[in-house]
């Protein structure tokens, strides 16, 4: 046993990293999200349009959605409403450079957590996924 190494083996059942989709098709805030996203912890699947999103949306469970509302004229409206139907308790933020009441109200209506206006600062990004997931972390462990 003397020269013999001893290694810790990884635990069979570690906990899964959150998972954060982040969809904008300015690559500076894509970038920019994704970053502090991972710096939390999260794995972050990165999309440039909606269109990618919902076929990797489609095949995976989601912790936590940005979604640029200039994205794609109608698409983000579906990402948001499909992160939703899956689990209305997922977070999903809809992200805009101009802030507009009625948009603010669509995304509200379709299920949007909240409508910030963009660039975000790495704190306001840091202070809404931490408003937003404890929550949703909690009314999941409940629901299993």
């Amino acid at each position: 046993m003397i020269g013999e190494s001893l290694h810790v083996s990884p635990p069979v059942f570690a906990p899964m990293r959150p998972r954060a989709l982040v969809v904008d098709q300015d690559r500076m805030d894509l970038h920019a999200y994704a970053d502090v996203l991972r710096n939390l912890g999260f794995e972050v699947n990165p999309f440039g349009n909606c269109r990618e999103a919902l076929r990797w949306l489609d095949e995976a469970s989601v912790d936590f959605v940005f979604v640029s509302q200039g994205v794609g004229a109608p698409d983000w409206r579906e990402v948001v409403e499909r992160t939703v139907a899956r689990d209305r308790h997922t977070p999903v933020v809809v992200t805009t450079r101009k802030l507009d009441v009625g948009c603010y109200l669509e995304a509200m209506y379709l299920g949007a957590t909240d409508y910030v206006e963009k660039p975000l600062p790495p704190a306001q990004i840091e202070r809404l996924v931490t408003t937003f997931l404890r929550p949703h972390a909690a009314k999941r462990t409940q629901s299993a």
